[in-house]
């Protein structure tokens, strides 16, 4: 069963894309897999026609999308899957997941993930009753990277799911997150364009062209030595956000493997390896309830071994100078 169409008229800026790409941009939460597979069941018509996703776009032309129902959910429940669930009702759950637990099951990752571990409390059950929504990311809203830290929100039902999208879409939701960089930062508002980098696919960057708008405002919470202990807090959140904010403006997370490079000095170096991810930790997530409209607000203590690696890095004060014994 698929639902009702959507129609989009290609821009002149987005003359001269593929056809997946461009829908990648015009939409918003599809990935470019999903597409792909609407388009090869020739749910996706330009100008009347059933296109390639390799096929350019030019502008002016009308482009036709009937989404198609997502497959029957491949995930199962697995039990001893690490996190700790914050809230739970009847129509969302708050988790505090832990940095190395991939959120939903994808390519490389068919288990082990945090839906796994939902699937096995019994909490998707009336979700995967519709078909609307049975896929391998049942609830899933919105994800944090596999290794950062910290608080997310996940539906129970279709109507929950609906609302926190919608909620995540205008850039309601309140997100706090927690970073160390590397090097001197200053408060400032990053305002950038967001997309896939062109030449690797793991990474993204503030120079794509045109790119979706992607805003950051940072604050300084600590001058630490050689790095600074950063407050984030998103206004978009496009994937990587933070990180390629950080790294573009050069001052990429400590412990950022895919966007940064071993820092020279040995005590950043070794406190980034002792930390063994990237420096990001989701602390607060705000949210009206998508039933009863209540504002909830839940907080993430930090992880150990973020605290650890704060710690190595803070400030010493210099040592008594010990004058020679005459």
């Amino acid at each position: 069963m698929s639902q009702a169409p959507s129609t989009y008229v290609v821009p002149p800026h987005a003359a001269g894309q593929r056809l997946d790409r461009f829908l990648v941009d015009a939409l918003a939460s599809p990935s470019r897999a999903e597409l792909q597979r609407w388009i090869e069941a020739g749910h996706v018509l330009v100008g009347g026609l059933v296109r390639r996703a390799s096929d350019k776009v030019r502008a002016g032309q009308s482009v036709e999308v009937r989404p198609l129902a997502p497959p029957p959910t491949r995930a199962l429940p697995e039990s001893g899957i690490d996190f700790t669930v914050l809230y739970t009702d009847s129509d969302l759950v708050v988790v505090d997941k832990p940095a190395g637990l991939v959120v939903h099951p994808a390519r490389g990752h068919e288990g082990g993930t945090l839906v796994n571990g939902l699937l096995a409390l019994g909490l998707f059950d009336s979700l995967e009753e519709t078909e609307e929504t049975s896929h391998d990311r049942p609830g899933i809203v919105h994800r944090l990277d596999k290794d950062t830290s910290g608080v997310l929100v996940v539906a129970r039902t279709p109507l929950a799911r609906e609302h926190l999208k919608a909620q995540f879409a205008s850039h309601s939701i309140e997100r706090e997150y927690l970073a160390i960089a590397v090097g001197a930062v200053h408060a400032r508002t990053f305002d950038t364009p967001h997309g896939r980098h062109p030449t690797d696919r793991l990474r993204f960057t503030t120079r794509a062209n045109p790119g979706k708008r992607a805003v950051t405002h940072v604050k300084v919470l600590e001058a630490l030595d050689g790095a600074t202990l950063l407050s984030c807090r998103l206004e978009t959140g496009r994937t990587h956000q933070i990180r390629v904010h950080l790294a573009d403006a050069g001052t990429p997370l400590l412990g950022d493997s895919v966007y940064g490079s071993p820092p020279r000095d040995a005590r950043l170096r070794d406190a980034g390896e002792t930390l063994g991810r990237q420096a990001l930790h989701a602390r607060l997530l705000g949210f009206l309830h998508p039933r009863t409209a209540v504002s909830l607000r839940f907080e993430s203590a930090v992880p150990t071994d973020f605290a650890v690696a704060l710690d190595a890095l803070r400030k010493r004060p210099p040592c008594a100078r010990v004058l020679p014994v005459l």
